[in-house]
């Protein structure tokens, strides 16, 4: 046993000892394996740190390389600016000093210059329209000139009779009496002769006079010249014609009694044709008049008579702002900063620039320089100023505008737009060359003009030397010196006479059929004077010109005559001159324009104003990322503006289409900056191309709205123009250059890649004038719908916009085609001039002009690569509804598209009208947003908007019907 018992415990201490081994084993090998993981671990970590470190590395090397291209462009970009860019020296500047015309005409003066191959076109084209002004003129004298003979004869006639009816008279002057009596005869059968010609239908052939024998039978010719000629008036119809002789023959009448009563109730009878729906009126204030106090109305129209033959030192003696020069140049000697307020009209843009050259401020190398919101405007006063101060253009007064510098080293007053102010920061951030900067139409408010405030303000308190004035043509003047501040205020008194304001004593429903009535009402029961009536826009305003010619020329001769003038800014600028004629004797003229005409223009001769109380204006949602153009209400101060219009010749009279509760309550104070209701991406993308990177911290007159500006930093993001630190690219810096959307920019660079430029530019050209290409006149609807959709692509509209020009450019660019197509022609020939201004940008940025028009896909996939965030899919439910924010969007009836229910759609913009149209619509592949934009767009997000199709039928509305509802809205 106890050797059993030891083999026992012996046994149970080996198996212990082992146990123990394997532990101690075991042990071992988790701490080995655990060294073997911490060492690993480590490594990995090493790895890790060492992959990061490199490819932060990489990065900053890309992006370095980034801004090294940049850069590069940069300099290639000023240099091909320096080498392109037209500087007039001596002898360019006497060839050009051949060219100009001397006429003191800015409207004639502001036309761009026309290309090279249109010059010949366009002069042809000049010259036969001068031919049938001339013919139409000539025959307009020719037959004024006859009614006034056949009176005159007439007259003498009778004072022949009542002299010598009891007097003897000589053999030789009863003669001649009835000589005159005769050829009386003869030329009232004649009138009658020519009279039923026109009245009667066909063509008369005349007798023949020919005898047997030969020869003219002159017997029976004179007898047929001098037969009585008998017809029946009741068988020939009324026109045109026959009404304006009537109304010759009445005039020349003396009216007596019966035939007088009756006339005037003929008379009355046709004004109550027009007047049986008239708008009833509340006088509810007088806006008061600033009249010189030594200056009467009949004194101002002497005045004004008297202008007209003043030398140009003359004229500018007799400007408003004359009397304040001194005053103004006191105030700015001791002021850095100075606003001026000086009504439209007054002279500052001219005089004032006059005024600082005059005070020395352009001396030792300085400049003044002024800027303007328009290129027309910089142009055309450029040319007033150089004629005032007699030198000439170019010399020591020039102008800038894009690609055209019109400067040489002795320019000492430079004109120039807002954008060419911006591009000169660019070139001399000090600005050293200048001693005074006057920025002018501050009002408007454009977004380069309120770039500007911040920049120049930020500028003065670096240089204590600068002056600068702000000028305004309203009463927004505390706000600007506020902003800039506290600089002190200088108004300058305007010639305005009192203005008699009307409201509406019940909201009207049309505002537009109002606002025809209201002309047709004036034009009846006022005193003469011209109307000057406020719409919205193009549309509306080729409506009104179109129902007030139908209204007008139905009634003849029962109204005085009704000129109708229209003025917009797509107008011609030939036709744009029409407003600035004067009014002929005994006609009246009436204005049909959009808010252009509050202080941009002045019109001499307007009395009366209509006030529809609504404009166009652009809003932008950021939660929506939607921009749409809406008509919306006025502000407080733009009617004020609009009824000053009616006082600065006369005592006038402001009618509004508004309740004056309306006024009060429903309208705001100040119209909302532009900056502050529109997208800012192209704002961020000129900032950051002028190198302002801290856009919070910029010194904006009105900051925009912190989501609006944080939306837009994403837009440009996305579209490659900023990278991922807020820089910006060599492809924003592209961007920039184009004078576009950002969007429209990058679809034009993105056309490189799919080698489809030609096309795109055509498409790009189109959309920048795509609502006013096709109309429909109210007679011709069905024709009008028809003709415009033979342009239809299966596609959508892009390439229904691209058809439309190439047809167009085949037909060597006609206008009869134009006709035949219900296309408007100016707006074509818009169109051109916009693609012939991108092609030369596309030059400037390096971008080949290569061509692809059977490429639809590649055309499409060049839109999409601009436009992937205007997508929206078809739902369940038979709408439609944008990718990214689920907005219900709706096909416009003037779609190719409209009667097709695509599945996936890119679209250009949405207008709301009675809903939220999408507009300029094609359609896509779902695929291709992956393709080009995968940092926007993901697989599973795109898979999940996939739905079913609407049922067949569902959602089908008839598009003529919508049209017509529509076709006032838009």
């Amino acid at each position: 046993m106890s050797t059993e018992n030891r083999k026992h415990k012996r046994n149970i201490k080996s198996r212990e000892i082992h146990q123990e081994d394997l532990q101690s084993t075991e042990i071992t090998e988790i701490k080995r394996s655990h060294k073997e993981m911490e060492t690993q671990n480590r490594t990995v970590s090493e790895y890790e740190w060492e992959k990061q470190e490199k490819t932060v590395e990489n990065k900053e090397k890309e992006k370095e390389k980034e801004r090294k291209m940049r850069d590069q462009f940069v300099e290639r970009l000023n240099e091909r600016d320096e080498q392109n860019t037209k500087k007039y020296g001596e002898g360019e500047l006497r060839e050009k000093r051949g060219t100009i015309k001397k006429e003191n005409n800015e409207q004639k003066s502001g036309i761009e210059r026309l290309t090279t191959e249109n010059f010949e076109e366009q002069k042809k084209m000049i010259q036969n329209q001068l031919e049938e002004l001339k013919k139409e003129s000539r025959y307009k004298y020719l037959s004024k000139r006859a009614g006034e003979v056949v009176d005159l004869m007439k007259q003498e006639l009778l004072d022949f009779e009542k002299l010598y009816s009891h007097l003897p008279i000589t053999e030789r002057e009863y003669k001649l009496n009835q000589i005159n009596k005769n050829m009386l005869e003869m030329v009232e059968q004649f009138g009658d002769l020519q009279q039923v010609d026109q009245l009667s239908s066909g063509y008369r052939v005349p007798k023949d006079y020919s005898k047997e024998s030969g020869g003219i039978d002159r017997q029976k010719q004179w007898e047929a010249l001098t037969a009585q000629l008998v017809y029946d008036p009741s068988e020939v119809d009324e026109n045109t014609q026959q009404r304006w002789e009537n109304s010759q023959i009445s005039k020349a009448d003396l009216h007596y009694g019966a035939r007088k009563r009756k006339s005037d109730k003929e008379k009355k009878k046709g004004n109550e044709i027009i007047t049986d729906e008239q708008i009833e009126f509340i006088k509810e204030a007088i806006m008061s008049g600033k009249i010189d106090e030594q200056e009467d109305p009949i004194e101002e129209k002497k005045r004004k008579i008297e202008e007209e033959k003043l030398s140009i030192q003359e004229q500018r003696k007799s400007l408003p702002i004359f009397a304040h020069r001194q005053k103004i140049l006191d105030l700015l000697s001791s002021n850095q900063v100075i606003i001026i307020v000086g009504e439209t009209g007054s002279g500052k843009t001219t005089q004032l620039t006059q005024y600082l050259h005059e005070s020395g401020y352009t001396k030792n190398g300085k400049k003044v320089g002024c800027t303007q919101p328009r290129r027309v405007a910089a142009m055309s006063v450029a040319k007033r100023v150089a004629d005032e101060m007699g030198v000439t253009l170019g010399k020591e007064v020039g102008y800038a505008i894009r690609f055209e510098d019109c400067t040489s080293d002795k320019t000492v007053v430079k004109y120039m737009t807002d954008g060419m102010m911006l591009r000169e920061f660019l070139r001399e951030p000090d600005l050293g060359s200048y001693s005074c900067i006057m920025i002018d139409e501050a009002h408007e408010r454009t977004l380069h003009t309120d770039i500007l405030f911040g920049l120049v303000k930020d500028l003065a308190r670096y240089r204590s030397d600068l002056k600068l004035i702000i000028s305004s043509a309203t009463m927004d003047a505390f706000k600007f010196s506020k902003y800039f501040d506290d600089a002190p205020i200088y108004k300058i008194p305007g010639r305005r006479f009192p203005v008699d304001i009307y409201n509406t004593k019940a909201p009207e429903a049309d505002y537009l059929d109002a606002a025809i009535v209201s002309v047709l009402q004036i034009h009846l029961t006022q005193p003469p004077g011209d109307i000057l009536v406020f719409l919205t826009g193009q549309a509306e305003i080729e409506a009104a010109t179109e129902i007030l010619t139908q209204r007008t020329h139905g009634l003849g001769t029962k109204i005085g005559e009704l000129i109708i003038c229209p003025i917009y800014s797509a107008l011609p600028s030939n036709m744009q001159v029409k407003i600035f004629e004067k009014t002929p004797p005994g006609a009246r003229k009436v204005v049909l324009a959009t808010n252009i005409a509050e202080t941009s223009l002045t019109i001499n001769g307007i009395v009366y104003v209509i006030d529809t109380g609504f404009c166009k204006q652009n809003y932008y949602n950021p939660r929506t990322g939607m921009e749409s153009l809406i008509v919306a209400p006025i502000s407080k101060a733009s009617s004020l503006q609009r009824a000053g219009r009616a006082g600065r010749v006369a005592p006038g009279k402001c009618f509004r289409l508004y309740t004056k509760w309306s006024f009060e309550n429903e309208l705001d104070d100040e119209t909302v900056p532009e900056i502050q209701r529109t997208n800012l991406a192209s704002v961020v993308l000129m900032l950051k191309s002028l190198g302002i990177d801290d856009l919070v911290g910029f010194d904006f007159l009105d900051p925009p709205p912190s989501e609006t500006l944080m939306r837009s930093i994403e837009q440009l993001y996305a579209l490659a123009a900023l990278n991922e630190d807020g820089e910006l690219t060599k492809l924003g810096r592209r961007m920039a250059e184009f004078p576009l959307d950002p969007m429209m920019s990058k679809m034009i660079i993105s056309s490189e890649k799919y080698k489809t430029t030609s096309e795109i530019l055509t498409i790009a050209s189109m959309l920048s004038v795509n609502n006013s290409i096709f109309y429909r006149p109210k007679d011709k609807e069905v024709h009008a719908d028809n003709a415009r959709k033979n342009f239809f692509n299966e596609t959508g509209d892009h390439l229904s916009l691209l058809n439309v020009y190439n047809q167009w450019r085949d037909s060597n660019y006609s206008i009869q085609w134009c006709y035949e197509n219900y296309i408007q022609y100016r707006s074509m020939k818009r169109a051109k001039d916009v693609r012939d201004q991108i092609e030369n940008l596309c030059e400037r940025v390096e971008i080949p002009l290569v061509s692809n028009p059977t490429d639809y896909e590649g055309i499409l996939k060049t839109i999409t690569s601009g436009f992937f965030f205007n997508t929206s899919n078809i739902t369940r439910s038979g709408d439609y509804s944008t990718l990214k924010k689920k907005q219900t969007v709706f096909i416009h009836p003037t779609s190719a598209l409209f009667n097709r229910v695509p599945k996936w759609v890119i679209f250009f913009e949405v207008v709301q009208t009675t809903k939220e149209y999408m507009r300029q619509i094609s359609e896509i592949q779902p695929q291709w947003l992956i393709e080009i934009a995968p940092h926007f767009y993901q697989l599973k997000e795109i898979s999940s908007s996939v739905h079913k199709m609407p049922k067949q039928g569902k959602g089908k509305v008839n598009s003529s019907e919508v049209l017509k509802k529509e076709e006032f809205l838009i």
